[in-house]
């Protein structure tokens, strides 16, 4: 299923949207809204760019329908940017230093900044649904990130800061070679935040399931599946999971394990 509506003409009612556009400080971006980019190196793929420089954040976040046998074959980030695809749903072949990894549901493949990834749809003539980021990486002496591939559906959820009905998946290795850090963050209905968090590193957030009532720099909002939010440095930040079916669940970026340059 597509979130993005296209040539589907006049709908009933007005035009009306829950998305919110604070630049350089938070957006929540709903999927009624988005539209399809041409990004040169995807084929045959519904792109669209969510998170980036222009919003106000330090990378770019994109999500992409791969169909048929599409994808991109020649060649994603690299040169100083690092990259990161996670698989919603279907599945991918992916591909970094002349190495396959076959990511399916749930799967994710980290690509560090001298390498670059190609990737292709396997999902036997089926949509597959990317999760997709860059960042520019912040280099440390004697430090260097390796390739991070593996699903999250073979690492244990551990409570987040002491809260049994909130639950954290740490995607990537804690190492200070990583300047950032990619979490899935899950909420069981009714489940909060302990207080209105309020600090430096920025997020990109994609809603994976449920919904939730979410505090952006003290304007509560209801969130959805298939939303996507940004929370710039010192964007006041929490939320609660609404509903009674399923959690809560958010995949998110990090900047960690770097000072602030002046």
């Amino acid at each position: 299923m597509s979130y993005l509506n296209h040539n589907q003409g006049y709908r009933e009612g007005l035009l009306e949207t829950r998305s919110v556009i604070k630049k350089d400080n938070y957006a929540l971006i709903t999927p009624d809204g988005l539209v399809n980019n041409v990004v040169p190196g995807f084929e045959d793929c519904d792109i669209t760019i969510l998170g980036s420089p222009r919003l106000g954040a330090r990378f770019v976040d994109y999500l992409v329908t791969v169909k048929n046998q599409g994808g991109n074959k020649t060649g994603f980030a690299g040169d100083g940017v690092q990259s990161f695809v996670y698989v919603e749903y279907g599945k991918i072949n992916a591909f970094v230093d002349e190495k396959k990894y076959e990511l399916t549901e749930g799967g994710y493949l980290y690509v560090p900044p001298h390498l670059q990834l190609t990737f292709e749809n396997s999902n036997n003539g089926e949509d597959s649904r990317l999760f997709l980021y860059k960042k520019r990486y912040q280099p440390l002496e004697g430090h260097t990130p390796e390739i991070v591939a593996g699903n999250v559906n073979e690492i244990k959820q551990e409570a987040y800061e002491g809260m049994k009905e909130v639950l954290i998946q740490d995607l990537l290795p804690k190492d200070i070679a990583y300047d950032m850090n990619i979490h899935i963050l899950s909420f069981k209905p009714g489940a909060s935040h302990g207080y209105i968090e309020t600090h430096v590193q920025e997020h990109g957030a994609y809603v994976l399931s449920g919904r939730g009532m979410y505090n952006l720099d003290n304007e509560w909002m209801p969130v959805d599946k298939g939303d996507y939010i940004f929370m710039g440095a010192y964007a006041p930040q929490a939320t609660y999971a609404i509903g009674l079916d399923e959690p809560f669940a958010y995949i998110y970026s990090k900047d960690a394990n770097r000072d602030i340059n002046i």
